[in-house]
């Protein structure tokens, strides 16, 4: 079996690409820097936590692109549930080498919308 790169890269270009499109302002500032800090978050937090800070966030496009990242784990794990908010109790109960495998495609993933977020708002200065 083949591994096709695109298969991270391109659910991420849609989704960040989506947000893009309906957003605007400020919005756009909090989507591009919530997206490249993704990575940082998750590998020092880890996804439980990060579940638990979607619920958390105050800034519309932090949480949106919070939100598009699971929905992204889900699409690419096969695993349902974690998207919305039964997510964090799909994460809970998971048995710990699921977890931990859903961990490494997360960081995965997470790399690919930090370098999506550069390419598609390479007109938006700065991120919060």
């Amino acid at each position: 079996m083949t591994f096709d790169p695109r298969t991270l890269a391109t659910p991420v270009y849609e989704a960040l690409t989506d947000l893009k499109q309906h957003n605007n302002g400020d919005t756009l500032k909090e989507q591009k820097g919530q997206s490249v800090e993704l990575y940082t978050y998750l590998s020092t937090w880890g996804l439980m936590r990060l579940k638990a800070e979607e619920e958390a966030l105050s800034k519309l496009g932090k949480k949106q692109v919070v939100q598009k990242f699971f929905e992204c784990l889900e699409l690419l794990s096969g695993n349902s549930h974690l998207a919305g908010r039964p997510g964090l109790d799909t994460l809970k109960n998971l048995d710990v080498e699921s977890y931990l495998g859903l961990t490494g495609l997360g960081l995965s993933l997470a790399q690919e919308f930090s370098f999506w977020a550069t390419a598609v708002y390479w007109d938006i200065k700065g991120g919060e």
